[in-house]
């Protein structure tokens, strides 16, 4: 049911993916561990092969950052620079100040569209970011900040493609999967679709429907969290296991790799950026460059680095894990670390103090905006077996 390897010392991680699959409700999982250059973990099981890839839904945020951090390592990309510098059509209605940073950091105001975006438009990269451009801010850019869940992979995935003359998708494939032997995919090629698990929907009950974002997605269709769920065409109808949903280039969202993947794209970041970024690239990717106790978006605490999560723990919320009988609305790491959660639950991270780059993915979805029980026990057992002892204070520590 399970195979791969685990060396000495971490076995731990091992048996937390075993219980996954005896107590966890997993159909098909991997996991993968590096510390210090070398894979020390890398598992997959249940209906998962070796070669077997999934989308990974926002984890593929991740990709997309370090594409635009690869940009600013090399001189191509001022993340601190006016966005209209490069894209000129997006200074609209008050957007003329966004910078880079802003988009990557989830405080450029455009979280989600308000007119109704049809069908298969949402596929289509130009519409999209022209749509993007022409919205009106949500906020006063830079005030403040609210998870833009699908815009992301438009805001910052059109300043790659203006910074590098390719697309999104042929960026990350020329300059960071092939170079690093990464089975990881924006926009799939039609001979990987064999290898693709279908995404299994978690069903939420109507008891659990009463989080601020699910609130919120029922009391008001125009809310930000109702646009962001609701308004999506044909990718919030299912294209998650569609040819076209894997096909187009959706760089918040649906990106297609395994733990192998994700452990990989984050390993030389977690060994002082390796030949991606320099030394003061990495540096700024791993600060908190904004922070609130009320995200716009997912109306619970949340704290980014440019383009990655950081430790959020939310676990003393009055809402939340008392509903889902779990912690649901975290993701709890080292201080250093910074990656991104899936939906569902998948997670890649790097944490340059321990070493460490992880990856898990899954098919079988779990409730909640963050991490769910599954995936953040493999973080817990992967911190356990490099000696770090309590993550009471939000942050796992020595």
């Amino acid at each position: 049911m399970i195979d791969g390897i685990v060396k000495p010392g971490f076995e731990r991680v091992a048996e937390a993916f075993e219980m996954n699959f005896a107590a966890g409700g997993e159909d098909g999982a991997s996991v993968c561990l590096t510390q210090g250059g070398e894979t020390v973990v890398d598992l997959w099981g249940g209906s998962f092969e070796r070669d077997t890839v999934s989308i990974v839904f926002s984890a593929t945020k991740g990709a997309t950052a370090l594409c635009a951090h690869v940009l600013a390592s090399r001189g191509k990309l001022d993340l601190e620079a006016p966005v209209v510098e490069l894209w000129p059509e997006f200074g609209q209605h008050g957007k003329e100040r966004v910078t880079t940073r802003m988009m990557l950091d989830h405080s450029s105001a455009v979280p989600a569209l308000r007119a109704k975006v049809e069908g298969a438009a949402i596929y289509d990269w130009d519409h999209m970011t022209g749509r993007l451009a022409a919205e009106e801010p949500f906020w006063a850019p830079g005030t403040r900040n609210g998870y833009h869940g699908m815009t992301f992979g438009w805001t910052v995935g059109e300043m790659v493609c203006r910074a590098s003359g390719k697309s999104l998708g042929a960026f990350f494939q020329d300059e960071i999967a092939r170079p690093l032997g990464l089975d990881f995919w924006i926009g799939l090629p039609a001979e990987i679709e064999p290898r693709v698990a279908p995404v299994i929907a978690y069903r939420y009950k109507r008891e659990e429907a009463v989080t601020p974002f699910m609130l919120d997605l029922a009391a008001d269709k125009q809310s930000i969290p109702a646009l962001f769920f609701f308004n999506g065409g044909a990718w919030a109808k299912g294209g998650a296991n569609t040819r076209a949903g894997h096909a187009a280039e959706i760089g918040a969202a649906n990106g297609v790799t395994n733990a192998r993947g994700l452990a990989g794209m984050y390993a030389p970041l977690a060994q002082g950026g390796g030949t991606l970024v320099d030394a003061a690239t990495l540096s700024r990717m791993g600060e908190v460059s904004m922070a609130t106790h009320d995200d716009a978006t997912l109306r619970i605490p949340t704290r980014f680095a440019m383009g990655f999560m950081k430790s959020m723990d939310n676990r003393r919320r009055a809402i939340g894990p008392k509903v889902f009988g779990e912690d649901v609305d975290s993701v709890i790491m080292g201080s250093a670390a910074f990656g991104h959660v899936g939906a569902g639950g998948s997670l890649g991270f790097a944490d340059p103090v321990a070493g460490l780059s992880f990856g898990y993915t899954m098919n079988r979805m779990g409730p909640g905006l963050l991490m769910n029980a599954r995936g953040q026990a493999l973080v817990d057992a992967a911190y356990l077996s490099l000696g770090y002892t309590n993550k009471d204070g939000g942050v796992w520590v020595r």
